[in-house]
């Protein structure tokens, strides 16, 4: 039970830290507006997801 709630703990202070970051530095970054750039933004998280998930996949079925 306690590994259960530390990883939760772990996540939502990651969340968090990941908060603050876009709120207060974010607005500092010169991204310029662009069609590509929000494309990126959309998404890069979910394809990198993806990629991770299909690494994991193909490695535990070479260590079968």
């Amino acid at each position: 039970m306690d590994n259960k709630v530390g990883f939760i703990l772990k996540v939502l202070l990651l969340s968090a830290a990941v908060s603050v970051l876009i709120k207060y530095i974010g607005p500092s970054l010169s991204i310029p507006l662009s069609v590509t750039n929000t494309l990126i933004a959309v998404f890069f998280p979910s394809i990198a997801i993806a990629l991770v998930f299909l690494w994991r996949s193909t490695r535990s079925y070479s260590e079968q």
